[in-house]
């Protein structure tokens, strides 16, 4: 829509983030951040370390937002926040497209994703095809080809998030499932949005260090905004800081609902709202019930028994938080049963057997607590067998991840290939490295491979009948983040694919040691 003077005067004024504004008789036919979209008509908001240079040459942009004197000639409010101002002017010059949506979302440290592909997939089913979702690995904002893109980001710039929920509208969407990440929260791209139901599955450290966050303490608390912002939170009783993030949902909410074990020891004396038991976990699905106590009437829906199309009782710890936001949106259950039965995940939990070297699994897990649920099911499955594992870590960002993974691999792994993964302006070498130097159990055997794919080939040309091959942290993406540029990769499923056709076809790996 179009935006006047006066209306982007009102809309800064609502949030109390108006400093000073211009004077000019204006319209707008526009709205960007990106001096690459910039057209006729358009307002520019400018944000992070922006610097005037950057749009010599830009023609179109007739005025700025912005928390500092750019000293370009140019007509400019003046904000307290940018990043703030842009969340509520995209959300305004998209017409409020989050109005017309039930909206449900994820925070957690390991599991938003799958969880999100749960409610997603049991909602899609009961709504017939009109849900979106906006995940780390998809944006779905309608039924055809064209309206799926592969994102960028676990939650969008807000900009990016406010059009593609209008493009959902538009194609008659009227339900979406989300993840929000801490980084929503610290970067303001989801300032002013408030969602239906938001659930907190688990918190363990990550994402700390110099381009994140300082602290851990500082990570939780963006965590937590969701719940501010929610009207109805589903909390895991079993996660770590429970007590103290109950307490800040309870501040906050007449009503929070809870969710673990059967039988769990609860921490604040009040066994969850809402209890689920593992009936059997195979390699390839599980099985479990479901339990929802009298204090919750509108979950009764969600009781029964359920198949799961992924292994791993982790898992049917995100399929109870989904069946929980699912059924606050009014979903049956037997789209509930269906969606969970059929439900898949692009780079989760893949499985591939591979003749006479056992089974690969390949799981884009890329935190201590995603590496640790995956080896400890991978070790459940093969008693008798070696776990394989081929990772590495990211460069430039979640530096924390090497000590918890060579913590994770000294207590789970039995040989453990380390190589590249996105390893930005770092060398991967010297990532792998540091990983190598804090595994302190001199039974796990360490190989270096800088080839990711090569290191995948190795890693299944060494395992045996018995054996399980975890490929953890890329899954299907199909880029490597190297000096600041997506290099194509095929992606580790496709990698392990190419291992399984030459293995059928009797022919060898091709690997060298």
């Amino acid at each position: 829509m179009r935006l006047t003077r006066q209306d982007v005067t009102k809309i800064l004024q609502k949030h109390d983030l108006l400093v000073s504004e211009p004077t000019d008789d204006l319209v707008f036919d526009h709205l960007h951040y990106d001096t690459r979209q910039v057209q006729d008509q358009t307002l520019f908001v400018v944000k992070g370390a922006f610097k005037a240079k950057y749009l010599d040459g830009v023609a179109g942009v007739t005025a700025l937002v912005a928390d500092h004197d750019l000293g370009i000639d140019l007509p400019q409010w003046l904000v307290t926040d940018s990043q703030k101002a842009l969340s509520v002017l995209a959300m305004a010059y998209f017409d409020y497209p989050q109005d017309h949506l039930w909206i449900g979302a994820f925070t957690g440290t390991k599991g938003k994703t799958t969880a999100a592909y749960f409610a997603y997939t049991m909602l899609k089913e009961a709504t017939k095809g009109k849900t979106a979702l906006f995940s780390t690995v998809d944006r779905i904002v309608g039924p055809k080809p064209a309206d799926k893109k592969k994102s960028d980001l676990t939650t969008p710039e807000s900009f990016e998030l406010f059009k593609d929920m209008r493009r959902a509208v538009d194609n008659g969407m009227t339900h979406l499932v989300m993840e929000v990440s801490s980084q929503a929260y610290l970067r303001n791209r989801v300032y002013g949005l408030r969602f239906n139901v938001g659930a907190f599955l688990n918190i363990s450290p990550d994402h700390i260090g110099p381009n994140e966050h300082p602290t851990f303490a500082d990570y939780l608390a963006h965590k937590e905004m969701l719940l501010d912002h929610s009207d109805h939170v589903i909390l895991n009783a079993e996660m770590d800081h429970y007590q103290e993030i109950f307490t800040r949902a309870a501040s906050r909410h007449d009503r929070v609902l809870t969710y673990g074990r059967t039988k769990m020891t609860p921490v604040n004396d009040q066994q969850p709202l809402v209890t689920f038991t593992s009936q059997e976990s195979a390699l390839h699905e599980s099985h479990f019930t479901v339990a929802a106590g009298p204090m919750v009437p509108d979950l009764q829906v969600i009781s029964g028994g359920y198949r799961l199309n992924l292994p791993g009782d982790f898992n049917e710890e995100n399929a109870v938080a989904a069946l929980m936001m699912v059924g606050l949106a009014g979903t049956d259950h037997g789209s509930m049963v269906k969606g969970l039965d059929e439900v898949t995940i692009p780079g989760r939990m893949l499985s591939l057997k591979l003749p006479g070297h056992g089974v690969a699994f390949v799981d884009y897990a890329h935190n201590y607590v995603s590496l640790l649920s995956l080896l400890a099911f991978a070790k459940a499955q093969s008693p008798d067998g070696q776990v394989i594992v081929v990772l590495g870590a990211p460069g430039n960002k979640g530096v924390s991840r090497r000590a918890d993974f060579a913590k994770v691999l000294s207590q789970k792994a039995d040989q453990v290939f380390l190589t590249a993964d996105d390893p930005q302006y770092e060398n991967p070498l010297t990532i792998a490295k540091t990983i190598a130097d804090g595994i302190k159990n001199d039974h796990v055997r360490v190989h270096f491979e800088m080839d990711r794919i090569t290191a995948i080939h190795r890693a299944i040309d060494l395992s045996g009948e018995n054996d399980l091959v975890v490929v953890a942290g890329k899954g299907e993406d199909p880029y490597q983040k190297v000096g600041g540029v997506d290099t194509p990769y095929i992606g580790d499923y496709a990698a392990v694919k190419e291992c399984q056709r030459a293995l059928l076809s009797g022919q060898k790996l091709l690997v060298e040691d």
